[in-house]
């Protein structure tokens, strides 16, 4: 194990001078300032957190995708040399390397919230793309190898990998999420040359859900009436699934995501938008059926800009905001996590993603950047990626040379 840096950060909220007396609801008695200050203090040492960087496999990038109520963090990590990176379990502090299906790369990309063992993500195998795709998974390793070789939802527990099933005539998979009801969720290629698919993209993908075994079994979700391509993106242990529902496009997003969606009781609901059909991504819902994501922006078709938005059943989809007051301003935001505190969190960048800042909204509410009570830690806290019920957040930092790693915030 390499040394960990560990760092206390504070919230604005507890830095703020409490009020000085309070009515004691007995007597209608002040509370004395010794009183005041001793709850000041509990209050500021509960939101205090303690800041670890991450092990590596022996590469100079590792992120932190996933943090279950386990406190087990599920990313990636590359090896050593910078070529290729393997999806990577920190647990207790022991960094444990999942290996591939045969292929150079895998990794965990989506929230894991199973706390029974189970790890899910894709992994190349060793076989030759045979029509030249590039798939979903392209976007999520690193090159030279990111693209060339069949690419393959994974399940991994009691260590061990295996690959998931495709629908019939498929190629490539991806899986995303599990719960704790041996279901995990992604979306796989079936056997139809679709003609709404951007070259290189060839085959149709439907989203999946997989029960698990072995042997482990695949159905489709059914999708948007008019829709021929789609995903699954999380599951919570209610059975409920987010995903998306659009055309087949690129196989990435944008005209796939035409719909933010969520499956329950065996149909599909859209979610809505925030004012653009594309990439309308739900990427997290808690066990309350909360759901978090991003939405397309109408001006921005590519994707370079995008909103942060939560849904719920009382309000619907709205907008997290990304934060003010910076220079320059910050105008894309991306929700990744929430928990069931109701506490989100995400990430928030400018228009060029040169001062992008892990963030939290509690409760949808305005954004806190975490940076801002860092202390001495030299990293900057690019991202957060997933947050559990203890609260506990993971995510990557950024040092001042480009490193990247993954950390774990805890807090106190």
């Amino acid at each position: 194990m390499s040394t960990q840096q560990h760092i206390q950060f504070i919230t604005r909220k507890a830095s703020r001078t409490c009020l000085t007396i309070l009515i004691a609801a007995c007597c209608g008695a002040a509370l004395a300032p010794a009183q005041v200050q001793a709850q000041a203090q509990a209050q500021a040492k509960a939101k205090q957190y303690q800041v670890s960087n991450l092990d590596t496999l022996g590469g100079t990038s590792s992120g932190g995708n996933s943090i279950n109520n386990q406190t087990w963090v599920a990313g990636y990590s590359r090896l050593a040399g910078d070529q290729t990176r393997h999806a990577a379990l920190w647990r207790s502090g022991l960094l444990s390397d999942l290996g591939t299906l045969g292929g150079p790369n895998s990794s965990v990309t989506w929230n894991v919230k199973n706390t029974e063992g189970v790890i899910v993500g894709i992994s190349q195998t060793a076989d030759p793309e045979p029509l030249g795709e590039f798939w979903s998974s392209s976007a999520f390793y690193g090159a030279p190898f990111n693209i060339g070789f069949i690419n393959l939802g994974f399940v991994w527990e009691q260590n061990q990998m295996r690959g998931l099933p495709n629908f019939p005539g498929g190629n490539n998979g991806f899986a995303t999420g599990a719960n704790n009801l041996r279901q995990a969720v992604g979306w796989a290629e079936n056997d139809i040359h679709d003609p709404t698919c951007v070259s290189p993209q060839v085959l149709q993908f439907r989203p999946a859900m997989w029960t698990l075994g072995p042997p482990d079994q695949i159905q489709d979700l059914p999708l948007i009436s008019g829709d021929t391509s789609g995903a699954a993106t999380a599951i919570n242990d209610n059975g409920q699934i987010v995903g998306i529902s659009g055309i087949c496009d690129q196989a990435i997003g944008r005209h796939t995501a035409k719909h933010a969606v969520l499956w329950e009781n065996g149909g599909v609901t859209d979610l809505g938008n925030l004012g653009a059909e594309w990439w309308n991504t739900p990427t997290a819902i808690n066990q309350r059926g909360d759901i978090v994501g991003f939405a397309g922006d109408p001006a921005f078709v590519e994707g370079d800009i995008v909103h942060a938005f939560m849904w719920t059943k009382e309000d619907g989809i709205r907008q997290l905001k990304p934060l003010p007051r910076r220079t320059p301003p910050h105008v894309d935001s991306e929700a990744y996590g929430i928990n069931e505190a109701r506490q989100v969190v995400g990430i928030s960048c400018d228009a060029d993603f040169v001062d992008c800042r892990a963030v939290v909204w509690n409760h949808g509410n305005t954004p806190t950047d975490l940076n801002d009570f860092k202390g001495s830690y030299g990293p900057r806290l690019e991202s957060a990626k997933d947050i559990n019920d203890n609260g506990e957040i993971t995510g990557r930092a950024i040092d001042t040379v480009g490193v990247r790693t993954a950390y774990l915030a805890e807090p106190h």
